[in-house]
């Protein structure tokens, strides 16, 4: 994709999916695949699909493939090869890291109620079989809940070994200031930084070392590839973690230290064709689809913050320095799932209702009484078009219309 002007038509060519009628809007539940990631799986497994590691040509090709694939999903975060792991997901890839992870008795973990489950539950689950505290990092605002620094510091003591965040939350779209929260934690002599990236990777350069962080987790699926997700550890603090392989194998990599098998190698080899999509300037595609998603999501946040019924979860302005196009709101005297059949029935829309594995952020921050109906969520990517958009909250309107006369 060429950087600098964007242009979402020549954006959406990349992605055969979006040539239906169904229109994609819930983004954040997984990206639609590019066709140069389909075609490599294609042809891996028709040309080359043979067990690794073997002398042998083909074997030599796909070893090479699959090795290829480390380094450009580690280029991908400015990382090296040695410091990712590339699993199922990041819920997988996040438990076995909380098993490998070296814990004294004593030892406090400060989890984040903005996450996502996949960065809380192995975190609680490891606490609760080696009787760890746990300390829970919420909010004191239920509309713009955020990671809020002052209320971590009043958590962070010279027990803590381990600080768990979102970069961006998966309800709200609010961006996390990682690199203040990195800074924060490391003046603790022992305590290490777990990020979730998952929904901030789709929109956002992602540069780990600039982060400062000790774990960054990601999920490929979300940001335009095959269903594979990623783990860095940062090299400085590997020897904190116990390998999960067989002892009879090395343990100088995060991924044999934590990868039980091996990554699955069509879906790994197919990874350096969502970074070639970046184009050589990288930085300033990114920057394009940044300033393109912020028109975006200014469109359905403008009508949204002007309907009196309609209450935002998360950031209510659209610049891209403070969100992502990942929007949620509840609508007064009408159930979320009930919203987005009206929508339904109107329109080729695809967008979701319920909690999006953010149970405790919905529940024990927001206070929604019915979480399982959770919230109406909204998540758009750069290959969503602002016409699109305009239309979508046309729909809505008179889907709120149609409903709000229903209850009349």
């Amino acid at each position: 994709m060429a950087p600098g002007d964007f242009d979402v038509n020549t954006a959406r060519g990349y992605f055969p999916a979006l040539q239906q009628k169904q229109i994609y809007m819930d983004n954040a539940g997984g990206s639609q695949v590019l066709s140069t990631v389909a075609d490599s799986v294609r042809s891996y497994l028709l040309n080359s699909n043979v067990q690794l590691g073997a002398t042998y040509p083909v074997s030599k090709e796909s070893t090479s493939a699959f090795n290829t694939g480390y380094e450009a999903g580690a280029s991908f975060i400015n990382a090296q090869p040695e410091e990712i792991s590339i699993g199922v997901s990041t819920t997988q890839l996040l438990h076995n890291l909380s098993t490998a992870l070296k814990f004294q008795p004593g030892d406090e973990l400060i989890i984040s109620k903005l996450n996502h489950e996949a960065n809380s539950a192995p975190w609680v689950r490891v606490a609760e079989r080696l009787g760890l505290t746990v300390k829970w990092w919420a909010s004191s605002n239920p509309k713009n809940p955020i990671c809020d620094m002052n209320e971590l510091k009043t958590l962070l003591s010279d027990k803590t070994r381990l600080v768990a965040c979102p970069h961006a939350s998966n309800i709200t779209g609010s961006i996390t200031a990682v690199r203040e929260i990195a800074d924060a934690v490391h003046v603790h002599p022992r305590a290490l930084l777990c990020v979730d990236g998952v929904a901030l990777a789709p929109h956002r350069q992602v540069d780990v070392k600039a982060l400062g962080v000790d774990f960054y987790a990601f999920s490929w699926y979300k940001v335009y590839g095959p269903h594979l997700a990623q783990l860095y550890a940062s090299s400085l603090i590997q020897e904190q973690i116990e390998s999960l392989g067989h002892f009879f194998k090395p343990s100088d990599t995060l991924d044999l230290k934590l990868n039980l098998a091996s990554a699955n190698y069509e879906l790994t080899q197919s990874i350096p064709k969502v970074v070639e999509y970046f184009g050589p300037n990288a930085s300033a595609t990114w920057a394009a689809m940044a300033t393109h998603e912020e028109r975006l999501q200014e469109i359905l946040l403008a009508f949204l913050r002007g309907d009196e019924r309609i209450t935002i979860i998360g950031e209510p302005s659209a610049a891209k320095e403070l969100r992502v196009p990942v929007i949620s709101f509840v609508v007064r005297g009408m159930g979320s799932q009930q919203l987005v059949e009206a929508v339904e029935a109107r329109s080729s829309y695809g967008f979701r209702s319920g909690h999006m594995y953010s149970h405790r952020l919905l529940k024990d921050v927001c206070g929604l009484e019915d979480v399982d109906d959770g919230v109406v969520r909204v998540s758009l990517l750069h290959y969503n078009s602002g016409k699109l958009s305009f239309c979508f909250y046309l729909v809505i309107v008179e889907s709120l219309v149609f409903l709000g006369d229903i209850g009349d």
